[in-house]
């Protein structure tokens, strides 16, 4: 029987003692594979080695090298007794800087100096914590000295916690993923910023947004916001605060889907705005546009202009013409239904007229192929599928199918809200297709049975419907 015990500061008792362990979980593995069914018996002594290893590190035992991490501009230097071996094994950037040389002065920015300890650790243990602050200048530390699996799973954290609604400083991160190329990072950025765009665009960070994510986030229709006036005035403030070129100011204001506002907003926006003070000879063919398709039918001004263009397709708007909140408390009981209304179409023709909506959730809906069935051909009894074998359905329909609506389908979109730091965030957006009642993955993935769901808040089901009217392909302008 071996028996490890703690060597002395300064000694190799305990790194020779790690070797030793290593090497024999390695050969209780190996006779385990030789002897078949005989040797059943599996030794496991990773955690005793990851203790082992957490000491090492913590007391500098046999320390081979020392380094010296400065934080850029600064006196402060945070000194690391470490071992050749282990930092090698995960950088060959670090075993080639450390090879030959008994200790090494590293500069690092601030934010990464403060992180080094973490950096260090998971080199010798595998693992660490990662906090949100922490996420970006523990990524730069791992891409620098190429550390590809804590880089992968820094970015992985990233990208998760944006994917769930998270509250990860997105504009932040979206700037930094193109910095390093990271392109996954980066989508995952873009797709929660049009998904929050109302939040972030009265926070702090929506004075840090560049030209180019401006660019990137205007022309998108699936921009979740109150309505097309909240974008304008998003927009407006943002000007007001980067003060761009010219050339970048009026290609931002030509972005905005004028024909979404109303006329009596049109006008206000025309008398009191100052970027339309200073930019408005730049989209004024985009006002007349407007003011036009509110003063006709959609049939009528479809004779004479095109009404296909994105400036005439609605965005995810959450205002009551467009849609309605929708929450489910105890979602995982049974059915439930309600019904909303929202506006024919966008245009100010269309203002006073409704479409009525019914919709029905259903927390365990089976396919037919899932349903109860008792007696197969033969008489034998087959068992019946469980209600757990389900999935959430939720189905939109409209009350009646009268004539109100020729000219125009639906596009439905169901938003789904996750809770975070008490800001109520869309965790995901499910759209139909405009022929279809249902979005075939809605909640493919959520477990609404757990109270603690990802997809609940407060046991509750935070839904938001939006209905888009889109206007027929059909409806050609005459040649």
């Amino acid at each position: 029987m071996l028996r490890l015990g703690y060597a002395k500061p300064g000694s190799w008792g305990s790194f020779w003692a790690i070797l030793t362990l290593v090497g024999l979980a390695t050969r209780a593995a190996q006779k385990a594979d030789v002897g078949g069914e005989a040797a059943g018996t599996s030794i496991n002594h990773s955690q005793m080695l990851l203790q082992r290893l957490q000491e090492l590190l913590r007391q500098g035992n046999a320390s081979d090298v020392v380094l010296r991490v400065q934080a850029a501009g600064t006196d402060e230097v945070r000194v690391f007794h470490t071992h050749r071996l282990l930092l090698g094994l995960h950088s060959e950037l670090l075993r080639e800087l450390l090879s030959n040389q008994s200790e090494v002065v590293l500069q690092e920015p601030r934010d990464c100096a403060a992180v080094f300890d973490k950096f260090i650790r998971y080199l010798y243990c595998g693992e660490l914590t990662v906090l949100l602050a922490q996420a970006i200048p523990l990524h730069r530390l791992a891409t620098k000295y190429g550390v590809a699996s804590l880089q992968r799973g820094v970015a992985d954290y990233m990208r998760a916690l944006l994917a769930g609604g998270g509250a990860g400083p997105a504009v932040g991160w979206y700037h930094y993923a193109v910095s390093t190329g990271d392109e996954a990072l980066r989508e995952s950025c873009l797709q929660f910023l049009a998904w929050n765009l109302s939040a972030v665009a009265g926070s702090a960070e929506w004075g840090a947004v560049s030209p180019e994510l401006l660019a990137q986030l205007l022309p998108r229709s699936d921009l979740v916001l109150q309505d097309e006036l909240e974008l304008f005035h998003a927009l407006e403030a943002w000007l007001g605060r980067a003060r761009p070129p010219a050339a970048v100011a009026e290609r931002a204001l030509r972005a905005i889907r004028y024909p979404m506002i109303p006329p009596a907003q049109l006008f206000q926006l025309q008398a009191r705005s100052a970027a339309l003070a200073r930019h408005g000879e730049a989209v004024a063919d985009l006002l007349l546009q407007a003011y036009q398709f509110h003063a006709a039918s959609p049939l009528h001004y479809a004779k004479f202009f095109d009404l296909n263009g994105s400036a005439f397709l609605p965005r995810n708007y959450l205002a009551p013409a467009w849609g309605a909140p929708w929450v489910i408390n105890n979602p995982a009981r049974d059915d439930r239904s309600t019904s909303f209304q929202t506006q024919l179409g966008p245009s100010g023709h269309d203002s006073g007229r409704r479409v009525t909506w019914n919709v029905l959730f259903s927390p365990r809906w089976l396919p037919v192929s899932l349903r109860p069935v008792y007696a197969d051909a033969a008489g034998t009894a087959l068992p019946a599928a469980r209600p757990e074998d389900g999935r959430p359905r939720l189905v939109v329909t409209p009350a009646s199918s009268g004539g109100d609506a020729a000219g125009v389908s639906f596009q439905k979109t169901v938003l789904v809200g996750a809770r975070q730091h008490g800001r109520l965030l869309v965790r995901h957006a499910y759209s139909f297709h405009q022929s279809s009642e249902e979005a075939g993955d809605f909640l493919a993935h959520a477990d609404l049975q757990r109270r603690n769901s990802e997809y609940l808040v407060e046991n509750a089901l935070h839904l938001h419907l939006i209905v888009k009217p889109v206007y027929h392909t059909l409806i050609r302008t005459p040649k």
